[in-house]
């Protein structure tokens, strides 16, 4: 309870009147965070009604959910002071990628028609969505991976923005800038291999230097050479570009299978059995060293590539892992938190649903982390160790339940005579 409360008193402080618009902003948090309700403005103000009893009329609620004057800004930034020792084996770890957040309704800002890659045989490719670029902090949080919210774009596209056009590569080197000022040490960007190009690690390398570096899975038709010697004597014509040419990484794949050796990793919640091999080449669409990895497993294989010459195989394979997270969290925010479900359509009111949405997320696992224990879990289910976001939400509720919440949090509000428990039933009812 009072590690929730010291939270939430940080992120009041940033609203100027630190008052009535405050304590509504924490409460309207919380609200999102509790499993009890839709993510619905409409299901969020039941919720304040019916459980914390906050004293607001539907009009002055649905103004504040749409106040362009909401300082999200100044409260990431207080948010990013939270987490507790962000650094993962001396190194910033954060994962990037993008997904589409289906709408039911014209006139929603953000929504156009997307190419959803995804999409099964008896759907339609092209969807009716939100496409939302986002940038997150991977951390262990009580032994198992999770991926933090940090920073979120709206991707538009070219035809639809007459001035500004950003692509989704410039807008993750956006968020990946700022965030570099707010975590001191040295960045690693963990991405899928549509992001990992050239055309992402240039500009990084441009704006942050040797600060930077990438990890990404390499196209099975890859170019790849050795490292360029310099020449004993001087010949007639153009230099050598590249060194010694070894092939594609799937020709590279075949001959060394057979030389592959067994590392023991942390993957996807389970100490693991692998067989891999690396070599550090030089792939022709990056033209820097790169240490590859292949990682065979039955028939199949695939390579891992990172600009960080310093990681073992085992922390790239395991850093590569720990990147699913980040589509986990994208399932978090539509399903869990209900992000899918909102009814906003004016573009402030559309930011400010996912801005509450994304810092909703990041909000319960950093109270997780803060825990000395983990959360209990409530379902035991076979192949899974750990416990789940679900159970995070259900220790906040846990904490929120409690007779002195209210009476620590807000001493002015006027206390419910029911219990929080009973007002739980009434508003599932």
């Amino acid at each position: 309870m009072f590690i929730l409360r010291s939270l939430l008193t940080v992120l009041q402080t940033e609203f100027k009147d630190k008052g009535r618009r405050g304590v509504l902003f924490a409460y309207t948090l919380l609200s999102i965070i509790l499993p009890f309700t839709a993510c619905r403005a409409s299901s969020l103000l039941r919720s304040l009604l019916t459980l914390f009893k906050v004293s607001i009329t539907q009009r002055r609620f649905y103004i504040f959910m749409a106040s362009p004057k909401l300082s999200w800004e100044s409260l990431w930034q207080a948010l990013w002071q939270l987490i507790p020792s962000p650094l993962t084996d001396g190194r910033i770890l954060l994962a990037a990628d993008d997904s589409i957040n289906p709408k039911t309704g014209k006139k929603i800002y953000g929504c156009h028609t997307f190419f959803d890659h995804a999409a099964k045989t008896n759907q339609s490719p092209y969807v009716w969505s939100q496409n939302i670029v986002k940038v997150g902090l991977l951390k262990i949080v009580h032994g198992r991976w999770a991926c933090l919210p940090l920073s979120w774009r709206f991707y538009r596209l070219q035809k639809e923005v007459k001035e500004g056009f950003k692509t989704k590569l410039e807008q993750v080197v956006e968020m990946t800038v700022v965030l570099s000022g707010v975590f001191k040490g040295p960045l690693l960007l963990v991405v899928d291999n549509w992001f990992g190009n050239a055309k992402l690690l240039g500009p990084l390398r441009k704006r942050l230097g040797e600060q930077i570096h990438l990890l990404s899975r390499l196209r099975s038709n890859a170019q790849l050479y050795d490292e360029l010697k310099p020449p004993r004597y001087k010949k007639r014509g153009r230099p050598r570009k590249y060194g010694k040419k070894r092939g594609t990484a799937k020709s590279l794949a075949s001959k060394l299978k057979s030389k592959t050796q067994k590392y023991s990793v942390f993957l996807y919640g389970k100490q693991r059995q692998v067989q891999a091999i690396d070599k550090v080449l030089i792939p022709k669409a990056l033209n820097v060293p790169v240490r590859i990895v292949w990682v065979f497993y039955g028939r199949q294989w695939l390579a891992l590539f990172t600009t960080d010459l310093t990681l073992t195989v085992e922390q790239i394979i395991n850093y590569y892992g720990a990147r699913w997270k980040i589509e986990s969290g994208f399932k978090e925010l539509k399903q869990d938190i209900g992000s899918r479900q909102t009814q906003a359509r004016t573009p402030s009111a559309v930011t400010n649903h996912l801005h509450f949405c994304m810092m909703a997320i990041s909000f319960s696992w950093i109270y997780c982390l803060r825990l000395s224990q983990p959360p209990q879990k409530r379902y035991f289910l076979k192949g899974r160790e750990h416990f789940s976001f679900s159970d995070v939400r259900y220790a906040i509720a846990s904490a929120v339940a409690q007779k002195e919440f209210s009476l620590v949090f807000n001493k002015k509000q006027k206390q419910p005579k029911n219990n929080l428990m009973a007002a739980f039933l009434q508003l599932a009812a």
